[in-house]
C-alpha cells in the first residue's frame, strides 16, 4: 500500500463519513470513494460496511486502521529524525508531562549538563499522553513516561523511580482526616468524582468526572470541591494548604521511566540514559540506545 492510500483510509475510518473525510483531506469526494474501493479490491477484503444512514468499520477495517496509524506514524517519525540529524547544531528533545517528576527532571538535566559531551536539551512540557505520542512520531528523542498511565510498548526503557499513589481532595472534605482509603471507596464517591483525562486520540472516557487536560486545571477543580484525584506522591510538593493528602495502599505504584526508540543510535541519547541510570540505579544495569538488554 502507498502512504497516500493509508492516509485516505484513516481519514474515512476516523470520520466514518466520506464527505467529512474529503474535506479533511482537501479533495473531492468521488475520487476518495474510488480510492477506498480500489484498496478493498486489491486487498480482497471489505473494509467498510456502507448503507444509506451510516458507515461502519469491518473487523478487517479496524485492523487496517490500527496498522495504518502505526505505519504513518513511523513514516512521519523517519522524516522528522532525518531532518533533525542534518542540522548543524546537535541537540536532544526530551518530552515530559507538565508538572510531572519536576524534581527528578531538574536533577537529571543538571547532572547531564555537567558531562563534557553533553548537548543542548530542549524540554517539551506536554499534556497527558503527549510525551508518548511525540516519542512515537519522532518529534522527541527521549521521554520521561509514567507507567501504568503511559504505554511503553515498543520503546527501550529504564526504570528510574517507583512511588506510591495518594488521594488528593479538598482540605475540608469529611474524608480528609482518614488514615488511608481504598480504590473501591474512592470509586464509590459521588460528591467528588475522579477526573477524565484525554486518551491518545483526544477523546475522553464516559463518566461523571470533569474533563481535565493538565494538573493546574485539576488542582483548581479539587480546591473547588468538584473532583478528587489519585496521584503520585511526588506531586505533593505542588499542592497548597487547601488540599488534603490521603494514602491509597491498593493503588498501583507509579514507575517513572526514561524511554527512547529501540533503533536509536544517538550518542547523546545514550549519554542521557547513562546519566539517568547512574542517578537512579533501579536495575543496576545501564542499557544504551541501540543495545539489547542482557539477562
Amino acid at each position: 500500500m502507498e502512504t497516500r492510500e493509508m492516509r485516505y483510509f484513516v481519514a474515512v475510518a476516523e470520520e466514518l463519513h466520506f464527505g467529512r473525510a474529503a474535506q479533511r483531506l482537501t479533495m473531492a469526494q468521488p475520487p476518495l470513494s474510488r480510492a477506498i474501493q480500489q484498496l478493498e479490491r486489491r486487498l480482497g477484503v471489505v473494509l467498510l460496511h456502507r448503507d444509506s444512514r451510516a458507515i461502519r468499520l469491518t473487523e478487517a477495517g479496524s485492523v487496517l486502521l490500527r496498522e495504518a496509524r502505526l505505519a504513518l506514524e513511523a513514516v512521519e517519525a523517519a522524516e522528522r529524525r532525518t531532518r533533525r540529524a542534518a542540522t548543524d547544531q546537535p541537540g536532544l528533545v526530551l518530552a515530559i508531562k507538565a508538572g510531572a517528576s519536576s524534581e527528578l527532571l531538574s536533577t537529571l538535566l543538571d547532572a547531564y549538563a555537567a558531562d563534557p559531551c553533553a548537548v543542548a536539551v530542549d524540554v517539551v512540557l506536554c499534556g497527558p499522553s503527549e510525551p508518548e505520542r511525540l516519542l512515537r512520531n519522532g518529534s522527541a528523542d527521549v521521554a520521561l513516561l509514567h507507567r501504568p498511565y503511559d504505554t511503553t510498548t515498543g520503546f527501550d526503557t529504564e526504570d528510574l523511580r517507583n512511588e506510591r499513589q495518594v488521594l488528593v481532595l479538598p482540605a475540608e472534605h469529611p474524608l480528609a482526616n482518614r488514615p488511608h482509603l481504598s480504590m473501591a471507596e474512592i470509586n464509590a464517591l459521588t460528591d467528588l468524582p475522579l477526573p477524565r483525562w484525554p486518551r491518545p486520540d483526544g477523546t475522553f472516557s464516559d463518566g461523571p468526572g470533569p474533563k481535565v487536560r493538565d494538573h493546574t486545571q485539576l488542582t483548581q477543580l479539587i480546591r473547588l470541591g468538584r473532583a478528587c484525584a489519585v496521584m503520585p506522591e511526588s506531586l505533593r510538593a505542588r499542592l497548597q494548604d487547601d488540599h488534603a493528602i490521603v494514602p491509597v495502599p491498593d493503588a498501583p505504584p507509579v514507575t517513572t521511566v526514561i524511554a527512547w526508540p529501540p533503533h536509536s543510535r544517538s550518542t547523546a541519547v545514550a549519554d542521557l540514559v547513562r546519566t539517568a541510570t547512574c542517578l537512579w540505579p533501579a536495575s543496576g544495569e545501564v542499557i544504551r540506545p541501540g543495545m539489547s538488554h542482557v539477562n
